[in-house]
């Protein structure tokens, strides 16, 4: 017995409220969360996160659609409802996030460690919102754990994965065949939230500030490596690889030589806490 799904969305007036939406507000929300209890626990200040989830969002909305851009090659997508990608998303919100803390000179290290905690669980929160919509799902899965996405983002027709992502079809299937495929998101979701828990047992590490931001580098690039490999894509120009997973690889080697470079306290290089 297959699974169909059905995408969440309710009209409120003139406004269209979507499981997406809901599901990426409660990330950062979650976010925000995790990274004031984080540094309080520490002994710093955590006012300052509310500004930086506000930096992250802003970062995140533009870096996720430059990156869409970048990729179809098509600027129209810049103004349309979708294209928000995971990859373009955290670096442009890295980005914003790290002007801001060395503007208001917060500590680079010391918030890199904080976030590498953070930004694992509001992962895992946002990742249901592409379950939610229907969106980003995997490649056609003969299993009872598989799952339709007939209304999905788009739809798991037969057609859509000859045309859209360059997965062939048995010629005998009709075109409008909507197929059943690895519910992917539910992947993600699952080894998100298994990671965040590692990272939990890490957050009391000896080392240098920094130290558990390369932890979750490798970790985020571990995963979505992995997961690429199910994933109904058209963007594999790299032999076998997709664009997602050759940037994951490079987060993979950043996150190792974090990893090694913050992996002592010296003077230069202090510990988590503040009264280290």
């Amino acid at each position: 017995m297959t699974i169909d799904h059905r995408p969440l969305a309710y009209e409120v007036g003139p406004l269209m409220i979507t499981g997406f939406g809901l599901a990426v507000l409660a990330a950062f929300v979650v976010a925000q969360i995790v990274a004031q209890h984080e540094l309080k626990r520490r002994g710093y200040n955590p006012e300052p996160v509310g500004d930086m989830i506000f930096a992250a969002v802003l970062g995140s909305l533009v870096g996720a659609k430059l990156y869409f851009v970048a990729l179809t090659g098509d600027i129209d997508t810049l103004f349309s409802r979708g294209g928000f990608v995971f990859w373009g998303g955290l670096i442009g919100g890295i980005l914003a996030v790290t002007i801001l803390v060395m503007r208001r000179k917060l500590g680079f290290w010391r918030i890199a460690d904080v976030a590498g905690l953070s930004i694992m669980p509001a992962y895992a929160v946002g990742r249901t919102g592409c379950w939610a919509v229907g969106d980003d799902y995997g490649r056609p899965w003969d299993s009872p754990l598989a799952v339709r996405f007939p209304e999905g983002a788009p739809p798991s027709t037969a057609q859509n994965m000859q045309e859209m992502f360059g997965i062939p079809v048995p010629a005998d299937v009709p075109p409008n065949t909507v197929l059943a495929v690895h519910p992917t998101q539910l992947y993600e979701v699952t080894m998100a939230f298994i990671l965040f828990l590692l990272l939990l047992r890490l957050r009391d590490h000896k080392h240098a500030e920094g130290w558990l931001m390369g932890v979750y580098c490798v970790m985020a690039g571990v995963e979505r490596f992995i997961v690429e490999f199910f994933r109904a894509k058209d963007d594999r120009f790299f032999g076998v690889l997709t664009v997602a997973q050759v940037i994951a690889l490079v987060f993979i080697a950043i996150g190792i030589a974090v990893m090694a470079m913050r992996s002592r306290v010296t003077p230069e290089a202090r510990g988590i806490y503040a009264t280290a």
